[in-house]
């Protein structure tokens, strides 16, 4: 007896339909819905929407609100997000940073709307901050997510956020002090914060902070925040040698790098 589907084509594999769905997104700034995936790849809603899922999971694709994007993965950055190239780069200034000012220190990535802590150092103070490596915390309520959010196109924060309310005007601030963000208390009762951003050629990429209790002296601190975050930066992209010799400008015996002209640049911004 000949199968009903004789000379049928074999339903595509999983990698194929994998692929599929991959192949949809023309480019790393390509948002689509579930309707625009399935429509793309000719594969059932339901089919997609289940790849679509493992997808995420994997760091393959992000999942906002307002649909699917690429994710870490699929950008280049390694399997494991480039986190291991960010917290190597941190890895002695943060070490230095907690010493110098004998807080809490924490490196942390954008994960959707919330933050992920790559590393945290500090005293016995360490063990009042409810925070822990792999950990999460809401973004919005965070210095570290603050100072992140504050370099993003604000389509992009809505997109991350849902509803931002009143923290445009929050990262407007931040960005009036040259990418600096406290928080006292609005995510962890009784901590306060001081945070600025790791930022490369297409954005913000990672944040440092100090955490400590509310005699903390973020003021004072803060500048050894935004400092090591900067020399974060110039580790994970090194300015091309022409290009440090061609803008060679006498300032202090050293020459400003390509986050020194972002964060002067970004004083005139506006959300």
């Amino acid at each position: 007896m000949t199968p009903l589907n004789a000379g049928a084509e074999p339903p595509p594999s999983m990698v194929e339909r994998m692929t599929l769905i991959m192949d949809a997104f023309a480019g790393r700034a390509a948002l689509l819905t579930l309707e625009d995936v399935a429509r793309r790849t000719r594969l059932p809603r339901s089919t997609a929407h289940r790849i679509l899922d493992q997808l995420v999971r994997l760091d393959w694709l992000e999942h906002t609100s307002s649909g699917y994007r690429l994710g870490r993965r699929a950008l280049g950055l390694g399997g494991d997000g480039g986190h291991g190239r960010i917290r190597e780069a941190a890895a002695p200034l943060l070490h230095e940073l907690q010493l110098s000012s004998g807080l809490v220190v924490h490196l942390a990535v954008l994960d959707g709307a919330d933050v992920r802590f790559l590393d945290k150092a500090g005293g016995p103070f360490a063990r009042s901050v409810p925070s822990r490596v792999g950990g999460r915390a809401p973004a919005r309520a965070t210095a570290l997510g603050r100072a992140i959010l504050a370099w993003l196109e604000p389509e992009r924060v809505e997109a991350l956020i849902g509803d931002p309310g009143s923290l445009h005007q929050e990262l407007h601030r931040v960005r009036q002090r040259r990418g600096l963000a406290f928080e006292r208390g609005d995510c962890f009762p009784g901590i306060t914060s001081v945070a600025a951003a790791i930022r490369g050629p297409e954005g913000p990429v990672a944040g440092i902070s100090l955490a400590g209790d509310s005699r903390a002296p973020l003021e004072r601190v803060a500048p050894l925040v935004r400092d090591a975050a900067r020399q974060a930066s110039r580790a994970l992209f090194p300015e091309p040698e022409p290009l440090r010799h061609a803008a060679r400008v006498p300032h202090r015996g050293r020459l400003p790098g390509p986050i020194d002209r972002l964060l002067t640049a970004g004083r005139g911004d506006r959300s």
